[in-house]
């Protein structure tokens, strides 16, 4: 009987080895999972900080950018104090079309002054306004965007023979407009838009689109 209580004990001390290593192995793992969920969490926030890095200096520097209109200039289409979108991206791929509504450095990107016009002269074509009719090439501009009909024509009384990187631009309030019909802007360069102006965002009231 001793021996088997002697075989017994041996058998219990063995369990109880192995129960400890058991024990042993038990909390290595479990480390090891904290180890890798903290290495997860730390991945993901590191990619959450450089997506919020990529929104705030990426975005609006090249893709899109809030921007808010000062001044009465682009009466009625757009009001001082309203918030828009500016698109940067499409004018990689294609130029500016007639009647976009684009912003612009209009001292050179070296000058912190920034105008919002509507395009209604494109590269190449000879603007002249007579009266208050805008003509390209010659002919006849049918548009509607103006508040108040043309009281000066400035320099475009005279013909403007646009270059080839050259945009004519004007606001669609016509009577107070600092724009391409003055030597102080005059026509717009290609390299100094910005982009074009698609979404206004701010009243809520006017949340959209508008042309």
């Amino acid at each position: 009987m001793e021996n088997k209580f002697e075989s017994t004990d041996s058998l219990s001390d063995t369990e109880n080895e192995d129960t400890e290593d058991s024990d042993n192995l038990e909390v290595e793992d479990n480390s090891d999972t904290r180890g890798k969920k903290f290495r997860g969490g730390l991945i993901e926030l590191c990619i959450y900080a450089a997506v919020i890095v990529l929104c705030f200096t990426f975005v609006p520097k090249h893709v899109l950018q809030r921007t808010i209109v000062s001044g009465s200039s682009m009466m009625n289409t757009l009001k001082s104090g309203e918030n828009l979108l500016v698109e940067k991206v499409s004018y990689h791929f294609a130029d500016p079309k007639r009647f976009d509504v684009i912003v612009f450095y209009p001292h050179g990107r070296d000058s912190e002054d920034y105008y919002i016009k509507r395009v209604i002269g494109l590269p190449g074509e000879t603007i002249q306004i007579i009266g208050e009719t805008i003509y390209i090439d010659g002919e006849e501009l049918e548009e509607n965007y103006g508040k108040d009909p043309i009281a000066e024509q400035g320099i475009a009384a005279e013909p403007i023979k646009l270059a080839d990187d050259e945009f004519f631009v004007l606001g669609d309030n016509r009577t107070v407009s600092e724009d391409s019909r003055f030597e102080e802007v005059g026509p717009v360069k290609r390299e100094n838009i910005e982009g074009r102006a698609i979404f206004r965002i701010y009243p809520f009231s006017k949340f959209g689109t508008f042309k």
